[in-house]
């Protein structure tokens, strides 16, 4: 948001996901958020405020300590991918997601009345 951190990636995504689990929600305050996956190798973040947490065991989020927008999901269940937060790119509209992660953890009120495919965990 403020400019202080940023990523860049070339190439295709490897998905672009809805994400309705607690902890992504609590982590953006919001209903849910969307993630691109991008491969690692493709990709690069870069800014002086540039900070990671460990949020829970295997994962880090990556987010801007000067404004404090998040960044990216770490996930070492997901060595090929890093997650980025599709909002904070400059131009999110370009990227459709393609399902919804994490709909048993789902909040009441949210109704998907798309025709994306709903995966009550995360696919195997």
């Amino acid at each position: 948001m403020c400019g202080q951190t940023t990523f860049t990636f070339t190439g295709e995504p490897t998905w672009v996901i809805n994400c309705h689990c607690e902890s992504c929600r609590r982590n953006c305050s919001a209903p849910y958020t969307t993630f691109i996956g991008v491969p690692r190798e493709n990709t690069e973040m870069k800014g002086w405020y540039l900070r990671a947490y460990k949020s829970s065991e295997g994962v880090k989020r990556w987010f801007c300590r000067h404004c404090g927008t998040p960044m990216a999901y770490d996930a070492k269940g997901d060595e090929k991918n890093i997650h980025y937060y599709l909002n904070a790119l400059e131009n999110p509209e370009q990227f459709q997601p393609s399902a919804h992660l994490f709909t048993e953890e789902k909040l009441s009120w949210v109704h998907l009345a798309d025709d994306l495919p709903k995966h009550p965990k995360l696919p195997k």
